[in-house]
Formats: C-alpha cells, sequence, structure tokens
C-alpha cells in the first residue's frame, strides 16, 4: 500500500510540471487566450477555497461549524486540489501542530537535515516536497482523525477521491468547449483549468509548509519557527500568517491585523452573516497581547 500512496503521490507531482512545459509552448506557438485565464482563476480560488477554509480551517481544526450539506461540499472542493484524501490531508496537518518543528513532524524543515547553508536546503526541500515520499512521519488516520473516519460525509468524500480529482479536471474541459466552442478549446481550459491551477495550488500550499516555517516575521511567541509571510498571503487566501495561525490554531482568521488580508476569513464571515456557518472561533485582543512578540 505504501508502494502504491508513493507511486500516486509522485504521479500527481511529477505531471503538473511536465503540463506546465506544455503550456509554455501553448504560450509560445499560440495566443494565449483570456477564456484560460479566466478558467485558470474560476477553477483556483474555490478549489483554494476548500482546501483553506474546508481541509484546513473547518475540518483540521474546527474553527467553526455548518451543515453536513456545505461540509460535504468544501471537502470536494478541497479534494480537487489533488493534495491526497481528506482524511489523510487532515492527519498529517494536525500531527504537524502536535510536533511543530520537533521530531514527529512530517514536514519541519529544521529536524534532521544538518547545519549550515546545505541543511538549510535539505530541510526546505523536505518540508516543501520531499516529505510526500517520505511516509515515517506521516499522521495516523485513526491516531489524529477519528472524528473523520466517524462523518458519513466526509469519509464518503475521502474514499472517493479519484472521482473528485477527475471532476475537478472535468469542470474546466466542459467551460473551454462551452465558452470556445471546440474540442481543442476545451483541451486549453483543462490544461490552465486543470494541470497549471494543480501546479500552482501545490506550491502555494507547500510553501506554507516550508518557506513560512523560515522566512518572515514573528508577530507572536510560539514553539516553533512559523512565521507570517506577506507576499505570499494573497496567493494562500490568507493562509501564510502563519505565525498567527499557530499562536491561535482553532481561530477562523489567520489575517488578525487590520492590514493583513485573509480572503478566507473573509469568506468565512460572509457565510456567517448568511447564516451558513455558526460558532465562529476568533481571538481577541486580550490574548493577542498576551502573546505578542
Amino acid at each position: 500500500m505504501e508502494s502504491l500512496d508513493r507511486a500516486i503521490t509522485g504521479l500527481i507531482t511529477l505531471v503538473p510540471p511536465l503540463l506546465l512545459v506544455l503550456a509554455g509552448w501553448q504560450m509560445w506557438n499560440h495566443e494565449l487566450h483570456w477564456r484560460d485565464i479566466a478558467i485558470l482563476l474560476a477553477m483556483y480560488v474555490p478549489v483554494g477555497l476548500g482546501v483553506t477554509v474546508g481541509f484546513h480551517r473547518l475540518l483540521t481544526h474546527r474553527s467553526f461549524k455548518t451543515s453536513p450539506a456545505l461540509r460535504g461540499l468544501l471537502a470536494v472542493l478541497g479534494t480537487m486540489s489533488v493534495e491526497g484524501p481528506v482524511i489523510s490531508w487532515v492527519a498529517d496537518h494536525r500531527k504537524h501542530h502536535a510536533y511543530s518543528d520537533r521530531f514527529g513532524d512530517p514536514h519541519s524543515p529544521h529536524v534532521d537535515h544538518g547545519g549550515g547553508w546545505r541543511g538549510a536546503l535539505r530541510g526546505l526541500g523536505h518540508a516543501h516536497v520531499g516529505w510526500l515520499f517520505d511516509h515515517t512521519q506521516r499522521g495516523s488516520r485513526e491516531r489524529f482523525a477519528p472524528d473523520l473516519l466517524a462523518d458519513p460525509v466526509v469519509a464518503f468524500v475521502d474514499k472517493t477521491f479519484v472521482l473528485w480529482s477527475l471532476v475537478g479536471l472535468a469542470i474546466p474541459f466542459a467551460l473551454g468547449a462551452l465558452i470556445g466552442g471546440t474540442l481543442d478549446a476545451g483541451l486549453e481550459g483543462m490544461l490552465w483549468g486543470g494541470a497549471v491551477r494543480i501546479l500552482i495550488l501545490h506550491h502555494v500550499t507547500y510553501s506554507i509548509n516550508s518557506l513560512c516555517h523560515f522566512f518572515g516575521r514573528r508577530r507572536f511567541a510560539t514553539d516553533d519557527h512559523s512565521r507570517n509571510l506577506r507576499w505570499l498571503a494573497p496567493f494562500s487566501l490568507g493562509e501564510a500568517w502563519h505565525n498567527n495561525h499557530h499562536a491561535f490554531p482553532t481561530s477562523a482568521f489567520h489575517g488578525i491585523g487590520r492590514d493583513e488580508l485573509d480572503i478566507s476569513g473573509l469568506v468565512i464571515a460572509g457565510l456567517e452573516r448568511a447564516g451558513l456557518v455558526w460558532d465562529v472561533q476568533r481571538v481577541g485582543a486580550a490574548r493577542q497581547a498576551a502573546k505578542a512578540v
């Protein structure tokens, strides 16, 4: 089973960069259509929110509550990112918080990688993609996510991972064919809204594990190396306020300063106003002051 997992991981990690070469060839030899960029954005934002709002803030940290229908929708959207089955994703991330930047953390850039610049590069490489191929420290689903194994909605989405990953490719194909009116337009839509979107979202997500534990500012005192990386915040839909998150893991809002853009937090606030989510966790000024550096 582990060999199969590694083969699948390798496939979904290596294929999008290869298809990016195809995208570059297309741009070099043909006009890049605005519809392709529109399809890329139309897929990137909701699928990215499936990861940030669904996988991370709802299912991993339970920072708000919602209905089974919306919980299932967010889990499906997150699964379209092709970052692995939802319960495995959650188990790994909960273990990361339990052992953050200590032995047992699935993707710390600071543990057992040696010193100097070579050790730093090895650590960053491990935290970015290397850990995906090293299953020795992955989170046990039974230990770290028993609540989700018992959740029929999330368990169903987890078991149908391949289906939703394929749907995430079929939708941009359909959009391209519908807008462009040809099979070629559909394939171009799938290239940009599928492969290129997967590649960008993968490496933005991986950058939270690597860059946000190495570079940036620390607003709050934590027992790890988490940092806020401002330039990455818009692309990560607010996840790059990582030191804020490690200081207050159950907060639904990672951007907690006036100038800290948190698109995922804005979406959660909008859903709360619409009555679609409730029991939204917030961090008061007193708690922030107590942990401020």
